[in-house]
């Protein structure tokens, strides 16, 4: 799980990699047609997802026996395991859950759903705080759009390239707490580190090692929570930590924007992101330990 959702995912670090220099490009346009350049940048730069998304609808079949790809006994097949999954879930769903409103009691009062939410968002907010302003940062030492745009590509290329490395390892170890606690920790020091340097290769070292822990945990640890949740709530729960950790990476980006307004500092203004990102490596040892525990328990029974 943690190699197939790692190359599902590598499409963000991927996005960035790849829109760096064509954003630097774009914002070249200004005064075009009388636009400004982050106008067309916002106009040009949605036409793909647009475009996509309506051919989304289309394409991507909605059940094994739609999918061209396929011989009619594969399509058989997985719509037998699909079948015979579902009902595997459904008969381990108490009674009372399965409503919606007990599916939802029931993961609302998962202390694993709260805590992974936590530690989620601390990577989500990396992610998301960093797409948005790591060219402010770099842009920072008296870079040009262009020479901003293509450093750019350079944490997020190499970040691309780890999660796949880390994905693939993961699921050949089968190791899941310290695949995920080893990355945001080194996140979290990378971060720290960059109070301590005004060097811009130097921090161009650091924010790619930032986005390499923080892009390589994405594969491990949505299988952490594979491991660590009941297969009967399991995608109510994943839905529901991708929405509490980015209801927090909302809040984050914000309070960043505001920290660097008043500080006049990025390094100090991302320190509520290594906060975060330290806080949950903890927590996912924590989960390891809990996780144990709970395998030594139902071995003795």
């Amino acid at each position: 799980m943690a190699r197939i959702v790692a190359l599902f995912m590598v499409a963000i670090p991927l996005s960035n990699f790849l829109g760096s220099p064509v954003s630097a490009l774009l914002l070249q346009l200004d005064g075009v047609a009388g636009f400004k350049g982050w106008q067309w940048l916002l106009m040009l730069e949605a036409i793909p997802a647009v475009t996509l998304g309506l051919l989304a609808l289309k394409v991507l079949p909605n059940r094994p026996s739609e999918a061209k790809w396929l011989t009619r006994q594969e399509q058989d097949w997985l719509s037998e395991q699909l079948t015979n999954d579902k009902a595997a879930r459904e008969s381990a769903i108490p009674q009372h859950a399965h409503s919606v409103s007990g599916t939802l009691k029931a993961v609302f009062t998962n202390k694993y759903v709260w805590v992974l939410s936590f530690i989620y968002m601390g990577s989500s907010a990396t992610s998301n705080t960093l797409s948005l302003w790591m060219p402010q940062i770099l842009k920072s030492f008296h870079l040009t759009n262009m020479q901003t745009g293509l450093l750019n590509m350079i944490p997020f290329g190499m970040a691309a390239a780890f999660m796949i490395f880390w994905g693939l390892r993961a699921d050949k170890s089968g190791e899941r707490i310290k695949s995920t606690a080893i990355p945001l920790a080194i996140t979290a020091v990378s971060f720290a580190a960059t109070l301590f340097t005004d060097s811009l290769t130097i921090t161009l070292i650091l924010l790619t090692l930032v986005l390499m822990g923080n892009y390589a945990i994405k594969g491990p640890f949505w299988a952490l929570c594979s491991e660590s949740l009941p297969p009967a709530t399991l995608a109510t729960a994943i839905a529901a930590i991708n929405t509490f950790a980015h209801l927090g990476t909302g809040a984050m980006s914000s309070v960043i924007g505001v920290l660097r307004d008043q500080t006049g500092s990025f390094p100090i203004a991302l320190m509520p992101l290594c906060a975060l990102t330290a806080i949950g490596s903890l927590l996912v040892f924590l989960i390891g330990k809990q996780n144990r525990r709970a395998k030594q328990i139902a071995a003795v029974m």
